[in-house]
């Protein structure tokens, strides 16, 4: 078994397809509610087949923060939709393999948007790092 990190962008990837380009604040509540529905269900399944650890989703809202010296206060910077990308929210999986890792990218990246269809958003697949690299 492997971890895998599934990150939510609100956009970002190759090229974004036109279903998820509606900002959850467009859609209807019935489709907010289907959204989160699915959002469950896949939990639920990934739980019975023994490969769910934690998933949660995120605010918009957040700043980068940098160190910026002994003394120094840190720097902050804020997220600015049009030049930074937003993560909506991330799921830890523990599965056999890349592939299955990608089935469940695919099937998240399925969840349904505005007007009830597929959102097809790019999720991003990264593997938990297993030891520190060696260094010789």
């Amino acid at each position: 078994m492997a971890k895998y990190l599934l990150l939510k962008h609100y956009r970002g990837g190759p090229k974004q397809h036109a279903n998820a380009e509606a900002p959850m604040e467009d859609w209807a509540p019935a489709e907010i509610t289907a959204h989160i529905q699915f959002m469950g269900d896949m939990i639920e399944d990934l739980k019975e087949r023994g490969e769910f650890v934690d998933a949660q989703a995120l605010a918009p809202q957040g700043d980068f923060v940098r160190y910026d010296g002994d003394g120094r206060p840190p720097v902050t910077d804020g997220p600015f939709a049009e030049t930074k990308d937003l993560i909506a929210g991330w799921m830890v999986i523990d599965v056999d393999s890349r592939e299955r890792a990608y089935e469940a990218a695919a099937h998240l990246s399925s969840a349904p948007g505005k007007d009830s269809l597929p959102l097809h958003e790019w999720i991003e697949v990264r593997p938990f790092l297993n030891e520190a690299p060696t260094v010789e």
